[in-house]
Formats: structure tokens, sequence, C-alpha cells
């Protein structure tokens, strides 16, 4: 049965939801503590909860915001992703993308004359994956060069958010004390995944990641840039969320 996803206010979370939300990340994750933990959930004024619809167990969920900065003297606005995961048992299920889909409509419709992107920051190639999958252009990706001005969006949200952090020549977030990492054995790049340009590029591009390393990344959030299989994973008729 497929997962059932919403997107709620994060100050309407439960205690017993946080701390099922704070379980799943320890279950994937090494070096998980409940003060960064709540620090990420903290600021970030929503959050996307997946559930497995006979149960209701928690499955999965993604804290999101959205960032505001300045790239060659222009500003811009991106949409953050920040404590992401989905229980291994259910890796595959299209709900979380459905409801991150919406919310980025919703965002594109409510600010029209806004450059509007995702800064994603990813430590797994499986999060990488989904720039190909969901957008026509994305940056950085092994078919072309990053172009300057992507360049520049990018080293703006991340010395933004990570100023002691960020690497600009390679474009990582280099783990810290506090970073998590995901356990041993949790999506490795096989040999069979490196024959994918996309997962190869990862790899070469963010060796360190699975010591928590992070490869930023950028993809315009406008209607047009979404691909033909976004549009199918998000719905028929692409609706927009009501953001809490």
């Amino acid at each position: 049965m497929k997962l059932v996803a919403r997107l709620m206010a994060t100050p309407d979370l439960s205690i017993q939801q946080r701390d099922e939300m704070l379980a799943l990340m320890d279950r994937h994750y090494a070096n998980v503590r409940r003060d960064v933990f709540e620090s990420d959930l903290e600021e970030k004024p929503w959050v996307i909860l997946i559930n497995e619809p006979r149960n209701g167990d928690l499955c999965g969920f993604s804290t999101q915001m959205l960032l505001d900065a300045e790239a060659a003297g222009r500003p811009i606005k991106a949409l953050f992703s920040g404590d992401t995961i989905i229980d291994q048992s259910h890796w595959g299920d299209q709900a979380l993308a459905h409801v991150w889909g919406r919310l980025a409509l919703s965002l594109i419709n409510e600010h029209p004359d806004s450059m509007l992107y995702w800064f994603l920051i990813s430590k797994g190639y499986k999060t990488y994956r989904f720039l190909p999958v969901f957008f026509h252009e994305f940056y950085p990706r092994h078919d072309g060069p990053t172009p300057p001005s992507a360049k520049a969006m990018i080293d703006a949200l991340a010395r933004a958010r990570y100023p002691d952090d960020y690497e600009s020549d390679g474009g990582i977030v280099r783990a810290g004390s506090r970073q998590y990492r995901l356990r041993e054995g949790l999506a490795d790049v096989t040999e069979g995944r490196l024959r994918d340009d996309h997962v190869r590029f990862f790899q070469v591009s963010n060796p360190g990641h699975s010591q928590g390393d992070e490869l930023c990344c950028l993809a315009p959030l406008t209607r047009a840039n979404f691909t033909s299989l976004a549009y199918r994973v998000i719905g028929p008729e692409s609706v927009p969320l009501a953001i809490p």
C-alpha cells in the first residue's frame, strides 16, 4: 500500500511525532543528537510527514524552509530541505516527492516575480538522483559545466547557511562534529550503481559523502523546468498546496 504524506506547520507537531522523527533519524544515521535535530526542526516552518496508512506509523519526513540571499547584486529565494529520511523498507515510494512537488508549485504561485530555486545539499546519491528525474536544468551535473551565474547562487546560499564549513572550489559543505552520516551499508555506492552517469558524477564530486560531506546543488523552480515524470509524480492536475 502506498504511503501517505502531508505538509504540516512545524509548531503543530506533537511531542510523540517529534520523538518518532528522531528515532527514525537514529535508525538510519550515525551521530544523531537530539539538540541538533531539534535545532534543525525549530528553524524550519514546515515539515512533510510520511505515514503508513494502515497503522499510522511514521515512515519518513522532510523539514522545509524558504531562504533569502543575494547573488551578483540580485535577490534570490530558495526552497531548502533540512533533515530528510524515508525508512529503508519504503525506498522508492513517491509520497514525499508528490507533496514536495505540490509545495514547490505553491511557492511558484506565491512568488511569481522572484528568482526562485531549490537549494539541495546531498550526502547520498539517492538524493542527488532526484535532480535529473525532476528537473531539466540543474547544477552541478555530469554533462556540462555549471554556469557562473548558477555557481554564484550556490556560493551565496551555501555561505549564508554554512559560513564555516562551505568550500567553494568543490561546492562541498564539509561535515563537522555535529553532522549526521548515513549508517554503514545504507545507500553505499556499488559498482553497479556507478554505471549510472549521475551516480558516478556524484561519487567523483563528493568523495567524502560517507563521512557526511554534502554536495551543494541548485535547480530553478519554474513550472517549465519540471520534467514530464515530475508532473506524473506530483499528480495529473499538479494542484498546489495550501501552505500552513
